[in-house]
């Protein structure tokens, strides 16, 4: 049933917020929203939206005040704190209201930040779910996460901390990603800066870890714009794929076992995995405009 949309409209009842819904967009393809967070676009009075948030997203709230409260590492940023108070003032003049996040709200987005916030204004809040970047890039190289005897356990980590106010005040340091990762496959997100020192740490620290554990990185997940680099963890240590970085896309680190070339794997469980080298002359490395949806 097709859904048409309304214009916004200004909540003109007394004492009566309205409600907030924060809506994960997905891993930025416009066609992988969830049919719940594209209506509720289309119903949207106004919608603010992410920086990692595709525009062409933007195309199913044509009705919608739309802006943008992006935030991203090293750029101009919007201050959590202000995005939650202009939550909390729309409520006061909008029945409808829309955040719209990259991937999951739930996962590295912020959310529980912007749920307690409008509970303690009184306003009643909503989470819709979206497909993680994880999730979308396992799909787009056709390698799963988990393997049956390799890969058992899997672990979402980010880098990213809560500096706000002290980033021009104090020098970056490097970052323990966690003490020993213990999980067989790991997905960093937000790593492109320190993806050397990560592989680094996992060698010398990591106990499921090895140099030649298979690497996949993938940027602009889902997009036109994807690109795959694929290699080792001594290839990453050595910032072999520092140059292959764009710094204006957003990047997925994926280690693990499961996520060496099946060829390779069907070999290497009867003879020696650890000969294998996937040296950058030998990767794999898929320019822009890979994928075809």
């Amino acid at each position: 049933m097709a859904i048409k949309p309304t214009a916004h409209v200004v909540n003109t009842t007394a004492n009566t917020p309205g409600k907030v819904y924060l809506v994960g967009a997905g891993p930025s393809s416009v066609d992988l929203i969830t049919v719940r967070g594209a209506k509720l676009l289309w119903q949207a009075d106004i919608v603010f939206y992410d920086a990692l948030v595709d525009p062409e997203m933007l195309t199913l709230c044509p009705q919608a005040l739309q802006i943008e409260v992006g935030k991203r590492c090293g750029k101009l940023s919007s201050a959590q704190q202000f995005i939650n108070q202009r939550l909390v003032d729309a409520a006061q003049k909008h029945r409808v209201i829309v955040h719209l996040k990259g991937g999951d709200p739930m996962l590295f987005g912020r959310a529980d930040e912007e749920i307690q916030t409008l509970k303690a204004a009184g306003i009643a809040v909503e989470v819709v779910p979206g497909i993680t970047v994880a999730l979308a890039g396992a799909v787009s190289i056709q390698q799963s996460l988990t393997l049956r005897g390799m890969s058992r356990s899997v672990a979402f980590v980010t880098l990213a901390q809560g500096t706000e106010g002290t980033e021009h005040t104090a020098p970056r340091q490097v970052i323990q990603p966690l003490p020993n990762p213990s999980a067989d496959t790991l997905v960093y997100y937000m790593g492109r800066k320190d993806a050397a020192c990560i592989a680094q740490q996992l060698i010398e620290q990591s106990p499921n870890q090895k140099s030649d554990t298979p690497v996949q990185i993938l940027e602009a997940v889902s997009t036109a714009r994807e690109r795959l680099w694929v290699s080792t963890l001594a290839e990453l240590a050595k910032g072999k794929a520092d140059p292959w970085f764009d710094s204006s896309s957003p990047a997925l680190i994926m280690i693990g076992e499961a996520l060496r070339n099946k060829k390779e794997n069907s070999t290497s469980l009867e003879g020696s995995g650890s000969e294998i080298d996937n040296g950058l002359q030998d990767s794999r490395v898929f320019p822009n405009g890979r994928r075809s949806a």
